[in-house]
């Protein structure tokens, strides 16, 4: 979907107010009405592709992606207000205490000495997940908004469906990946201020749902079966995810909304120059519904809490 101008213009006003308030200040009608009808309704049902790409977003007057080797944070920059307006239409916004301290709004840029970590920190190619497949209370769907290409142009944001890659799985793959015979490990965001390796979650299905219109918790790096005919499953899937994958080279303006139960994602790989000019992504959560004791947990935060604390969800 392309941003008129005047959408363009009536949409960064809003994000530029509500950035100051928080998410709890985006009202129901906070998107221009053609914006929020396109979007609840890929909230509702997000298709055999499970992502929406909008263009033509403002996104303001920038600095340096990195000033001395350390990253700018932006954190009151209108681009967070836009996230904040497109999460609270798609649900609510949510945060994860045991990453990135919670924050609702992550930078994602290459940082130095981080190039090979398989996160939004490195370079190297990240291959197709959803995000937080070790979690119970998974996002719902991603967000993630273009500041500045790389510098060569090619880095791609990879958008892969279950509910196409399905259509090239034999029966007897399917019938493996909906088999609670899989665990995934935690991501590296999860786990940098840890020094013991959590056990891996599971077992879970990767497949789950109807058959027409499947769901999936899979990581290609974290998620392993303990299984011959696990592993072979899983192979099936990635090289079917590879067949179906829609790469998207994201310019200055883009946002790909992603259904993390449906779309996986990754990036191709590219070269970090560290010169202010690098690739810069803000990425966002939204959630459609939290269980009652997990939000008394919260106590009016939007910061899921840390896994010990909400173990007995699962």
């Amino acid at each position: 979907m392309e941003l008129t101008d005047q959408e363009r213009s009536v949409l960064w006003d809003r994000a530029e107010d509500v950035v100051h308030h928080g998410p709890q200040a985006a009202g129901a009608d906070a998107l221009p009405q053609r914006i929020r009808h396109t979007v609840q309704r890929f909230g509702e049902d997000s298709g055999k592709t499970g992502y929406l790409l909008l263009r033509g977003l403002e996104i303001g007057q920038l600095p340096p992606t990195h000033q001395g080797g350390h990253p700018a944070t932006l954190p009151h920059h209108g681009t967070a207000g836009l996230g904040m307006l497109i999460a609270e239409t798609l649900g609510t916004m949510i945060g994860y205490a045991d990453e990135k301290s919670g924050e609702l709004v992550h930078n994602v840029q290459p940082l130095p000495g981080e190039e090979q970590r398989i996160e939004g920190s490195g370079s190297v190619a990240f291959d197709f997940h959803i995000e937080n497949v070790h979690h119970a209370l998974r996002p719902d769907f991603i967000g993630l908004i273009c500041l500045r290409q790389d510098h060569d142009r090619v880095a791609a944001t990879r958008i892969s469906s279950c509910r196409e890659a399905v259509e090239l799985l034999k029966p007897e793959t399917l019938e493996t990946l909906r088999q609670c015979q899989f665990y995934s490990n935690y991501p590296g965001s999860f786990t940098r201020d840890t020094t013991v390796e959590p056990a891996p979650a599971g077992p879970h299905p990767v497949l789950f749902g109807s058959a027409d219109k499947p769901f999936m918790r899979f990581n290609s790096h974290n998620t392993v079966s303990l299984s011959k005919t696990g592993r072979t499953a899983l192979r099936a899937l990635t090289e079917a995810l590879e067949e179906v994958c829609h790469e998207v080279i994201m310019q200055p303006g883009d946002c790909a909304l992603l259904d993390n139960h449906v779309a996986a994602h990754g990036r191709s790989a590219f070269t970090p120059r560290y010169d202010g000019h690098d690739r810069w992504l803000r990425r966002f959560y939204a959630i459609k519904s939290i269980p009652r004791s997990v939000l008394h947990m919260m106590d009016g935060s939007r910061v899921i809490p840390p896994i010990p604390a909400i173990n007995g969800i699962w």
